[in-house]
């Protein structure tokens, strides 16, 4: 999940690496001092598409029948709130035949609802991570000419103070309980990518199909969503934050349906998804003010208001000058959104489009 405020830097920006490639690195290490007596200060592991990185310990405790390592995760120059944090790994052998088992340790979440890609019960460490976990073993066995490979391990993976950051995600609402979840298909952190939000985007519409849930309501932040759902009344696994990611929520949508979806957002963000703008992030789509001029025009608006938008630099503006002159703009703009909309989804879902000023109040419905 991204932080708020953090802005994308001059320089070329440096990947990351996820929490399921410092578990990997964790457990690989964890799993060589088990086996041979002793911990090294490093470790090197081979993600899913041939990288090599190398990750230096934090934590190295060795007993007799367990070892534990640590990797503290860099994500690069991505805004993450799991930045900094101590990925730890605990791994004790198992019986042969066992093979790899996983546990949620401190600040890891549990699965509770359905709807995601592990079962409730499960501790929320993904299957790539696990994969990923899992070669990282049997490197190590390889490397060691061990005979037990494929490995028999139980892995406790730990996020100390990830159940405080989990607060900033989406995973309650995910049905994820007490941490957060361990993720990354490629190990890589891509800075300002922002895939684990769109990840959270994609399995709050898995888990609230799951649930047989048939209308969901995406928004583009609080304010909105608050306004929204207090006369919607829908339940918290049916409610989105799309933030703006307008395109990867529909994409999803498009081919896993639902019946009813309402988008509620503020005006300037909707007004970009009436442009036809799939992702409303202000570094990466402008309010179009000489389309909201031309739309005042239809209206019927004065011609001072016209000029003023025209004129605007702030999206709030145009629709302070549309508030008494012109007050159907926001409807007329949530029209076109929705159009957008149901373009993009191609059918199977029904819209509905809300638009919110700042205080909160609808002004626009379609």
């Amino acid at each position: 999940m991204p932080i708020e405020g953090r802005k994308p830097l001059d320089r070329p920006l440096k990947k990351g690496w996820t929490t399921g490639a410092c578990a990997a690195a964790a457990a690989a290490a964890a799993w060589r001092a088990l086996n041979s007596g002793a911990f090294e200060a490093s470790v090197t592991i081979r993600l899913p598409r041939g990288q090599t990185p190398t990750f230096t310990l934090a934590t190295q405790l060795l007993g007799q029948d367990f070892a534990v390592a640590g990797v503290i995760k860099d994500a690069g120059d991505d805004p993450d709130v799991t930045h900094g944090l101590e990925i730890i790994a605990d791994v004790q052998k198992s019986r042969p035949g066992q093979g790899v088992t996983f546990a949620a340790g401190d600040g890891v979440g549990t699965v509770r609802l359905k709807g995601l890609p592990l079962s409730p019960g499960e501790p929320a460490i993904n299957p790539g991570p696990r994969a990923q976990i899992i070669q990282a073993l049997q490197d190590v066995s390889r490397e060691l000419d061990l005979s037990d490979n494929p490995p028999n391990a139980h892995i406790t993976i730990s996020i100390p103070g990830g159940r405080d950051v989990a607060l900033k995600t989406m995973n309650a609402r995910l049905g994820i309980e007490g941490g957060l979840s361990v993720l990354g298909t490629t190990g890589i952190v891509v800075p300002y990518s922002c895939s684990s939000w769109i990840h959270s985007i994609q399995r709050g519409i898995d888990v609230a199909r799951a649930q047989n849930l048939n209308h969901v309501l995406a928004s583009t932040g609080r304010t909105s969503e608050t306004a929204a759902n207090a006369e919607l009344a829908l339940p918290d696994e049916a409610l989105i934050d799309m933030g703006d990611f307008a395109g990867g929520l529909l994409k999803y949508v498009r081919s896993h349906p639902v019946d009813m979806l309402t988008l509620a957002g503020g005006f300037a963000k909707l007004a970009k998804l009436a442009q036809g703008e799939l992702d409303l992030h202000s570094s990466r789509s402008a309010v179009d003010f000489d389309r909201l001029a031309d739309l005042l025009a239809r209206l019927g608006a004065p011609r001072d208001v016209v000029a003023g938008a025209r004129a605007a630099r702030t999206a709030q503006r145009v629709l302070e000058l549309a508030d008494e002159r012109a007050p159907h703009l926001a409807h007329l703009v949530a029209r076109q959104a929705r159009e957008v909309a149901l373009a993009t989804l191609a059918g199977g879902t029904d819209v509905a489009i809300w638009v919110y000023d700042r205080a909160g109040r609808r002004v626009g419905v379609s």
